[in-house]
């Protein structure tokens, strides 16, 4: 079915059942990538939602622990509900960088479909312990499990770390059949914030083809992958902000793993918040002597549809070249 744009033969509601684990495989065969958008509230995730049905593709919605407590467990489950019952497309809500296996567990209990278990900064053995773990409840309530090998350099939310480790190819075949895990996140050279790296752009791709030669089935998932648009973070400066150091992920480099590497997952978080800061600024620019929130944050919805939009129909999907 390609992106859920081009050549699908399938119906709308046989494309709805099918489960996260089934699109990777798709994902894989066809040479493209989801978006796994990150959101905590209601304007980030209609944003996200409104882009990916417009664009009739699936999507990965991702709350981090802290936007979960931001959020808060019982609106998170109905919205969870609400969003599935509104939506006629297939949505996958995802946990991203649970820590613990109870945070897993919770997440689970709140309706999510998949859950990554973030033991990166464990040794290889208490890492594959607790992923085994998290992989065992997880599966019994069919809920898909990311883990983590690596070691991704940045602050974002509560995830941090002062320290880069690529992830090792001998390990991550250990890690996945001794764990079961259905996907995993690699490190390759990405950072989590807004500076994704010290020096040149670029992607260690000899680690990411050695890495997809020991595990060729496993679906690799792609994290601090915002492209930090240069324009974006200069409008955001010339309307009073001060953002230094700022550096992404090119649009040309994730088109190219899509497309030429078993990356079947790709994670947005950054890109949003930068959305939503800019289109702000120039509501409040436009519009100082305003005070409709209802138009404030439609035109967040509005900047955030725009991003997902874009990173649906021209980076990560394989099919169209920018």
């Amino acid at each position: 079915i390609g992106s859920g744009l081009v050549g699908s033969e399938m119906c709308i509601r046989d494309r709805v059942c099918m489960n996260l684990k089934e699109y990777y495989k798709d994902a894989i065969n066809n040479h493209y990538a989801l978006g796994a958008f990150n959101f905590c509230n209601l304007e980030s995730l209609k944003g996200i939602l409104n882009a990916a049905k417009e664009s009739n593709s699936p999507v990965i919605v991702a709350t981090s622990e802290s936007a979960v407590k931001y959020i808060g467990d019982e609106y998170l489950k109905h919205l969870i509900l609400a969003t599935k019952k509104t939506y006629d497309i297939p949505i996958f809500f995802h946990l991203d960088h649970g820590k613990d296996f109870e945070i897993c567990k919770k997440a689970i209990k709140l309706g999510f479909d998949s859950v990554m278990i973030d033991g990166s900064s464990l040794t290889l053995k208490e890492n594959i312990e607790l992923t085994k773990k998290v992989v065992d409840y997880a599966h019994k309530h069919n809920v898909q499990v990311e883990g983590e090998l690596g070691r991704l350099l940045g602050i974002e939310d509560d995830v941090c770390s002062d320290k880069s480790i690529y992830t090792s190819p001998d390990e991550a075949k250990i890690f996945v059949e001794q764990t079961n895990v259905d996907s995993l996140a690699i490190a390759i050279g990405t950072s989590h914030g807004i500076n994704k790296f010290q020096n040149e752009p670029k992607l260690a791709i000899d680690v990411l083809k050695k890495i997809q030669r020991k595990i060729p089935n496993t679906p690799l998932v792609l994290h601090g992958a915002s492209s930090v648009d240069e324009n974006v973070i200069k409008q955001i400066n010339n309307l009073g902000g001060n953002i230094k150091k700022a550096k992404g992920v090119s649009a040309n480099i994730l088109f190219d793993v899509c497309k030429n590497y078993n990356i079947c997952k790709i994670n947005v978080d950054t890109d949003i918040r930068m959305a939503t800061v800019l289109a702000l600024k120039q509501y409040f620019n436009a519009f100082s002597d305003s005070v409709d929130t209802k138009k404030l944050f439609g035109e967040v919805q509005k900047a955030i549809s725009n991003l997902v939009s874009f990173k649906i129909q021209h980076v990560f999907n394989s099919k169209d070249r920018i």
